[in-house]
């Protein structure tokens, strides 16, 4: 990962590598709280044995439960200082949105890309804890419900992608909610599981998928949580752009909280770009 350049030759303001790898980091140790926190939500609410199946024996009322409780999760890190450094994308599909919109450089969200894997390798370790209650559900993993065929779950993640997406759009582009943006998670997927899981689970994040994929070494229609999530972001970029909700919903920088945490002007990348090309006139 490194700082760009000036269009027409120079080196704009470095941003130094040290930060770089730090958000990078951040990025990384935020996914991995995702997955190992949430998907053990998901083994605790569903894995045999649980007692929250006799507390609660709707598979409807759990699903939401544990939306909701996932989505908390994914808003605390975005809160917290994790979240300041990194923006706590958690999620490849997020980070491209980002980039589509200019608001951040090719190379650092390909370094968000790595770090989100690899931190979702990471993060579903500790699932191997939950031994048999654990396995029974793959360690949280997603696959097509039963008798869904796979094009039916790429659709209900490209779906629920794009709500996820159409959510973050309206939010961090009003300024009236974009303070808010982390309590959007919660109740969005709440809804989500409940409503698409019976699908394809519910990913909306290619990193959430690869987790448990991995740790299970079941890789069964693994390809639908690249595709599906990728339709929904083509298909939600389309419609802010396409709509004329650019400058509606304008997103002003890469992250989800702490917008005013960037003193390297990484996180508004076209925007310092201008700033630059400004002071050369």
């Amino acid at each position: 990962m490194s700082a760009g350049h000036r269009p027409g030759g120079g080196h704009a303001r470095l941003t130094p590598r040290s930060t770089l790898w730090k958000l990078a980091g951040a990025e990384l140790l935020g996914t991995a709280l995702l997955l190992g926190a949430g998907l053990s939500l998901v083994i605790l609410d569903f894995g045999a044995g649980s007692p929250v199946v006799r507390w609660l024996p709707s598979p409807g009322a759990r699903r939401a439960l544990t939306g909701f409780f996932f989505g908390c999760i994914g808003g605390g890190i975005a809160l917290s200082g994790l979240g300041k450094i990194s923006g706590a994308h958690l999620n490849p599909v997020v980070t491209l949105a980002f980039w589509a919109k200019k608001r951040m450089t090719a190379g650092l969200a390909c370094g968000y890309g790595l770090a989100q894997l690899a931190g979702a390798a990471l993060g579903a370790l500790p699932l191997l804890l939950w031994g048999r209650m654990g396995r029974g559900l793959g360690y949280g993993g997603t696959w097509p419900g039963p008798g869904v065929s796979v094009w039916m779950a790429v659709g209900g993640e490209a779906a629920a992608t794009f709500a996820l997406l159409a959510g973050l759009f309206l939010f961090l582009g009003r300024p009236r909610l974009r303070p808010f943006t982390p309590a959007l998670f919660p109740f969005l997927y709440a809804w989500l599981v409940w409503w698409e899981a019976p699908l394809s689970g519910t990913s909306t994040n290619p990193a959430r998928s690869f987790g448990p994929a991995l740790v299970s070494e079941n890789w069964r229609a693994w390809w639908v949580y690249w595709l599906g999530p990728g339709l929904g972001f083509l298909i939600a970029l389309g419609v802010h752009e396409l709509a004329g909700l650019e400058t509606k919903l304008r997103v002003g920088i890469a992250k989800i909280y702490h917008f005013e945490h960037d003193p390297h002007g990484i996180f508004q990348h076209m925007r310092r770009q201008r700033e630059t090309q400004g002071r050369r006139k």
